[in-house]
């Protein structure tokens, strides 16, 4: 029902969404003006809460889940790591405004802690449960509010937080107990994102022994991994076909923490995943939103979100490898999750999935979107990696417009390097595809050009 209650011919918004995609209009390169419309959408998003928290999303279909349209209740989880980039932003823009919310955030997020240090599941408003996954993904929140403001209140619930993942890991080092009850609890080894933020907290806050059961988890995740590179069991709703969002935060988990513990041997396990997921970007630069196992195609749409968490993943590993197949190698999808700029309403809205009208649900807006779209926007200083354009020359006939440059040499390992592809404009469009390092800044300062 609430497939039909999304389909273009049924609901006059999802109608103009679908237009708008197809149509295609010019895109400006200058991801400035991409950056602060995506800002406003998180302030937009903060604001309709009320509370300090970010709305889920915005549903321009009637959402048979919340029973309304329009904005969705505050979620705890993607409020978590949208307090990071609203600091960088912050420092990038000279916006202290931004770290103000970013802490304003974060302290709701201690407000809301439970008791047992975990971060709930859901949205607000909905029965409270706890779940490992959210409570990793805040723990980078409180991490940075500490880092900013050296409150001892953010220090100290990120060791509650990292307390409870330490109690509710297995022997086996895997996440069973406390995860989310919209999760399957035998295929979360996507947690390797949470282990990540676990380690990053033993390192911030001189916590061994959370290190330690960081490394256990990722370790034991690594040993389940196939020959060819795929992660079984990595998903919410579908463990026989994955979402390539949670996949992706799989392989960056591994990516991360490895880095983290110093450990090639799991940045290894990234990269081979990392290698069969670029082999499958099909001839328009697009991938599957679903993989099946042997990373065959089990979608016929594509999920944004995953396609921008993967091209951050092979522009990471380009930065901690060094080997440029990375960047060139590797064949970077050609959707263009940006906003649809210039956009008369509403401005830094971006959809999660392409056509919109397709995949996990219809037409929603999910804000973890705009808030990797940020980190990648604000970030056009150390070089274009690729730069593809579809135009129309003067005769009306289509053109072809491609250079490849990177001309940053940092090589400072703190440095992240970040990218966002670009939608897809089918019709008068073309296609259009820029990544961009997320350049010279550090929590430390900027970094000498």
């Amino acid at each position: 029902m609430h497939q039909v209650r999304a389909h273009p011919l049924l609901n006059p918004v999802a109608f103009e969404e679908l237009w708008r995609e197809r149509a295609g209009h010019a895109v400006d390169s200058v991801h400035r003006p991409h950056l602060l419309a995506a800002l406003e959408w998180l302030e937009r998003a903060q604001d309709a809460t009320g509370a300090g928290g970010f709305a889920r999303g915005y549903s321009l279909a009637w959402s048979p889940y919340f029973k309304s349209r329009g904005w969705q209740p505050a979620y705890p989880e993607t409020t978590g790591y949208i307090i990071p980039t609203l600091y960088e932003a912050a420092r990038y823009l000279n916006r202290p405004d931004l770290a103000s919310r970013a802490e304003r955030a974060a302290r709701w997020e201690v407000e809301i802690q439970l008791p047992s240090g975990a971060v709930r599941g859901g949205v607000m408003g909905e029965r409270t449960s706890p779940a490992v996954f959210n409570t990793g993904q805040v723990l980078f929140g409180w991490l940075a509010a500490f880092a900013h403001s050296g409150s001892g209140v953010f220090a100290g619930a990120a060791r509650r937080a990292a307390c409870f993942l330490l109690a509710m890991l297995d022997a086996d080092g895997l996440w069973r107990r406390g995860n989310s009850r919209f999760a399957d609890s035998q295929a979360t080894l996507y947690n390797t994102r949470t282990a990540w933020g676990l380690a990053e907290a033993g390192r911030r806050l001189g916590a061994p022994e959370f290190t330690a059961a960081a490394a256990r988890n990722l370790r034991a995740v690594a040993r389940l991994q196939h020959d060819d590179g795929w992660l079984p069991d990595c998903c919410l709703t579908d463990r026989m076909r994955p979402l390539l969002h949670t996949v992706a935060y799989g392989i960056r988990g591994l990516l991360e923490g490895g880095g983290v513990l110093e450990d090639a041997r799991l940045v290894a396990h990234a990269a081979l995943a990392a290698e069969r997921i670029a082999a499958a970007v099909g001839p328009d630069g697009r991938l599957p939103g679903r993989f099946a196992a042997g990373w065959s195609p089990a979608a016929p749409w594509s999920c944004l979100t995953g396609e921008a968490q993967m091209a951050n993943i092979w522009l990471r590993l380009f930065e901690i490898t060094g080997e440029r197949t990375w960047l060139e190698g590797a064949p970077l999808p050609q959707v263009d999750p940006e906003p649809h700029e210039p956009r008369p309403r509403p401005p830094g809205r971006r959809e999660g999935l392409l056509p919109a009208r397709r995949g996990v649900r219809p037409v929603p807006d999910p804000q973890l979107g705009d808030e990797v779209l940020c980190r990648c926007a604000h970030t056009g200083r150390a070089g274009r990696l690729r730069h593809r354009e579809r135009s129309r020359d003067r005769s009306g006939r289509r053109a072809r417009l491609e250079w490849s440059s990177c001309r940053s040499s940092h090589r400072v390992k703190s440095v992240v390097w970040s990218a966002w592809p670009k939608p897809s404009r089918r019709g008068s469009g073309g296609w259009v595809m820029m990544c961009m390092s997320r350049s010279c800044w550090t929590p430390r300062g900027r970094i000498p050009s």
